[in-house]
């Protein structure tokens, strides 16, 4: 992620001696969309609240086109903001609402900003409407389109889909992504849903006590993670343990290896905790991890299918008539992520 129009360097914030954001690194290039990535209490609010001014850091800087913005207030950053719950004004129009951050302009270029502001959020013509007539979709395009009339230098977008239902959101989620696309602003959006975060981003950091875990193209997180919090936390994922058996080799079972890539080089015999994504693991006759079939999930043509074995639980991902609940069954990996065990 070189080449970075907004960076972030050290960034650290305590709150009561408790460190919500800990030596925090970032870059988003120029035009691109960083998605921040991880469950609640990652500090992926509070980074956001660091990189709009909110809030000042214990340590460290924010740094736009390579200078330090760390010194100034909100206002003096110039960054756009859209809020979980959007903050529009009820009791003004949608035009009103849009035009809110450029009341310093002439009315003509007013108007003209507000009305090529709702065009690339995809509403035209909705300017004179109260913004308790839209739905929740258009309640946040319009809070897209307030916070780009300015021209911020950086948009911040805050759990932007959260308030939607799953069908709006859907849809909602591919309009933003086609309005980020269209204005090509640089972009810091938080979420803690994965596929909003690999749909939206460019690049995806995820965050974990208030560390960065990981930060990279959303493909590299789901096939090359970093840590085993990454592995389980990204995608669906099952555990097993096991010992490292060779190079890029564990020892599942007695009689049983699975190919693995490591994170680091590892000795032989040590101890690892093993991550299999629910599509590289298959049932197999033989020669494979025995264990009895515990649940199933339909998604149509196939299923999820959880398995408990000795060694821990894993999810395979087969056609629905592979396996029934209660089967004894043995599993196989293609392929899998090995991580030294916790002590």
């Amino acid at each position: 992620m070189g080449d970075a129009f907004l960076e972030v360097r050290d960034l650290t914030k305590t709150y009561g001696g408790q460190a919500a954001v800990e030596g925090l690194d970032l870059q988003v290039p120029r035009g691109s969309v960083l998605a921040l990535l991880g469950p609640s209490g990652s500090g992926k609010t509070t980074t956001l609240r660091l990189l709009a001014g909110f809030e000042r850091p214990d340590r460290g800087r924010v740094l736009v086109d390579g200078r330090d913005v760390t010194p100034l207030g909100a206002a003096a950053r110039r960054f756009g903001m859209v809020f979980q719950h959007y903050a529009l004004f009820p009791h003004l129009t949608v035009q009103e609402n849009v035009a809110f951050g450029i009341a310093d302009r002439a009315a003509a270029d007013r108007t003209a900003r507000v009305e090529a502001m709702l065009t690339l959020v995809d509403l035209p013509g909705y300017g004179a409407r109260a913004i308790d007539a839209l739905s929740g979709g258009q309640q946040q395009r319009v809070a897209l389109a307030r916070a780009l009339a300015p021209e911020p230098r950086v948009l911040l977008l805050d759990e932007p889909l959260s308030n939607l239902d799953p069908t709006l959101r859907e849809r909602t989620r591919r309009e933003l992504k086609s309005a980020l696309d269209a204005v090509g602003i640089t972009t810091v959006l938080v979420t803690h849903e994965q596929d909003e975060a690999f749909a939206l981003g460019d690049n995806v950091a995820v965050l974990h006590d208030g560390v960065l875990e990981q930060a990279g193209a959303p493909h590299e997180l789901y096939d090359r993670p970093a840590s085993f919090f990454v592995a389980t936390f990204v995608g669906r994922a099952g555990v097993v343990r096991g010992t490292i058996a060779g190079p890029e080799r564990v020892r599942v079972a007695d009689g049983v290896e699975w190919s693995a890539r490591f994170p680091t080089p590892l000795p032989e015999g040590t101890p690892v905790r093993i991550v299999v994504r629910p599509e590289a693991a298959r049932f197999v006759e033989r020669g494979g991890v025995g264990g009895v079939v515990r649940d199933r999930r339909y998604t149509g043509a196939r299923a999820f299918f959880a398995v408990e074995t000795d060694h821990g639980t894993l999810e395979v991902e087969a056609l629905v008539q592979a396996a029934q609940v209660g089967d004894r069954v043995q599993v196989a990996a293609d392929r899998s992520h090995a991580f030294r065990d916790a002590p």
